[in-house]
C-alpha cells in the first residue's frame, strides 16, 4: 500500500506531538537501540539531540536507521540538519518548538552548535490501527 491520506492523517495524529519511540543504528554491523523523543511533521520524524552523540555519529557512519513507536515501526535514513538554531532550520526549529514541549524547559541548550535536529525519513513502515494493518511505502 502507498502512503495515503488515510495512513498521513493517523501517522499525523498519532507521532505530531512529543512520542518516545526506539530509534535503532548500526555500528561495526550490530544494531544499537535507544529511545528517543521523537515527532512526525511533513512525512519525516524529527529528533533534537545532541550532535556528540552515539546516534548521530553512526547514522553518519550509516544512516540507515529503523524507528518503531505506538504500534508503528518503519525503516528508512536518517541524517543532521545541523544545528537548531542555525538560520536555515529557523522554521523548522519553530515548528519542533511548539510540537517538543520539552525543547525551552533548560534540558538542552537550543543557541549551542552542538544541539542539532535528526530528520529520519522512513521508506516503508508497518502500521496498526483499530485492527487493520497498513504496509506503507513513503
Amino acid at each position: 500500500m502507498q502512503h495515503n491520506p488515510e495512513t498521513e492523517s493517523i501517522l499525523a495524529e498519532r507521532f505530531g506531538k512529543d512520542s518516545v519511540m526506539a530509534l535503532a543504528t548500526l555500528s561495526d554491523g550490530l544494531p544499537s537501540v535507544r529511545s528517543v523523543d521523537a515527532v512526525y511533521l511533513g512525512g519525516a520524524f524529527y529528533v533534537v539531540t545532541d550532535a556528540r552523540s552515539n546516534k548521530i555519529r553512526e547514522i553518519g557512519l550509516c544512516p540507515s536507521v529503523a524507528l518503531a513507536g505506538d504500534w508503528f515501526t518503519c525503516r528508512g535514513k536518517g541524517r543532521s540538519l545541523g544545528s537548531f538554531g542555525s538560520p536555515e532550520n529557523k522554521e523548522l526549529a519553530n515548528a519542533l518548538r511548539s510540537l517538543l514541549t520539552w525543547l525551552d524547559n533548560g534540558h538542552s541548550d537550543l543557541s549551542d552548535p552542538d544541539t542539532v535536529i535528526l530528520k529520519i525519513e522512513p521508506s516503508a513502515g508497518v502500521l496498526f490501527s483499530h485492527g487493520t494493518r497498513f504496509d506503507i511505502d513513503f
